[in-house]
This record gives structure tokens, C-alpha cells and sequence, in this order.
């Protein structure tokens, strides 16, 4: 996800503080992985020199000043842009856990194991998440249940991978690049 265009979002709909982008965007897009105030004021910073915000304000307080940032007409017509067109998709080529079933038949290992292992991750990470879908307010259900699609997908991945996994070995191992000179 993007934290810019988030930001740039609730920067469109009033001005804010870092502070409160923060508190903000943990709470509609990451309410289970806050955004580390680190990455909020870095954000801010590249946008302010690209032009999509701008500071509207410096209060002074107690502690450090406090800026206020505001979306500018170039960050609302980037913003548009951004919601105009779809996502990329995001072709997994090079999915770590096809590497790992790779290079255990490239060195010679056995792949049910490892299958094995993943397979009992997978379900126990989705135990997890359904515990915490059953309380969740309907943000976090619907972040949640994107997480439990994809493991979803990787177990039936997986399982297609088991059914297919001689084949998959005969053709590695008929590389010429793998076998040996």
C-alpha cells in the first residue's frame, strides 16, 4: 500500500499534523501494522519537495513546533490520477516459497517436509487470523480476509505443487544449466 496516497487522501480531506496523519492512517488503513512515525514525516518530506503538500502552518507549543500540512492542487490531481486508473497487478514471479521447493529438488532434498511445514504454518496463521476476524470492527475484517484469500491460494498452490512435484523435478534436473558437466 502507499502510504503516500494515503496521506495525500486525508491531507484532502483537511489539513493535519504528522501526529495526526499518523494516528489517522494506522487507524483506516493498518490497524494491525501501524505505520512507524518515521515513514509518515519522510513521506511528507518527499511530498513537500515534489509539490503535493505543502506546510500550512507552524504552531508553536510546548515541545517541538508542530506543521501542518495541506494537500496542494498538484498532490489532488496526483491523487485523481492515482484512483483513476487500476492497480498494477502484481505478478508473483519469483515467489519465495516456489525457491524453496526448488532449491530443496535442486539439492536433493525432500520437498514433502517442507510442504509439510508450510502447509501447517499457513493453517495455523489462518486460525489466527479468523480468531481475529470473529471481534474485528469491519476494517480489520476486510484486511483480514485479504490475508486469508492469499494463504488460501498458497494452499491450494501447494497442493498443486505436491501433485505435480515429480514432473516438476524431472524438468529442473533436465536443465542443462543444473545438470552436472
Amino acid at each position: 500500500m502507499s502510504v503516500s496516497y494515503a496521506l495525500l487522501g486525508l491531507l484532502e480531506v483537511e489539513p493535519r499534523h504528522g501526529y495526526d496523519l499518523k494516528r489517522l492512517f494506522d487507524a483506516c488503513f493498518a490497524p494491525t501494522h501501524p505505520v512507524a512515525f518515521a515513514q509518515v514525516y519522510s513521506t511528507l518530506g518527499r511530498l513537500e519537495r515534489h509539490g503535493r503538500v505543502r506546510v500550512e502552518a507552524i504552531e508553536r507549543a510546548e515541545g517541538p513546533d508542530r506543521r501542518r500540512f495541506a494537500i496542494t492542487a498538484d498532490g489532488q490531481a496526483e491523487l485523481e490520477r492515482w484512483l483513476d486508473r487500476p492497480l498494477d497487478s502484481e505478478p508473483q514471479i519469483q515467489v519465495p516459497l516456489f525457491t524453496k521447493i526448488v532449491v530443496a529438488i535442486l539439492s536433493g532434498r525432500p520437498v514433502e517436509p517442507l510442504v509439510d511445514t508450510e502447509r501447517h504454518a499457513h493453517l495455523d496463521r489462518m486460525r489466527q487470523l479468523t480468531a481475529v476476524r470473529r471481534t474485528a470492527p469491519l476494517p480489520v475484517a476486510l484486511l483480514v480476509d485479504n490475508e486469508l484469500f492469499h494463504l488460501e491460494a498458497d494452499l491450494r498452490w501447494l497442493d498443486l505443487t505436491v501433485a505435480r512435484i515429480d514432473e516438476l523435478r524431472r524438468n529442473l534436473l533436465a536443465l542443462p544449466e543444473v545438470s552436472p558437466a
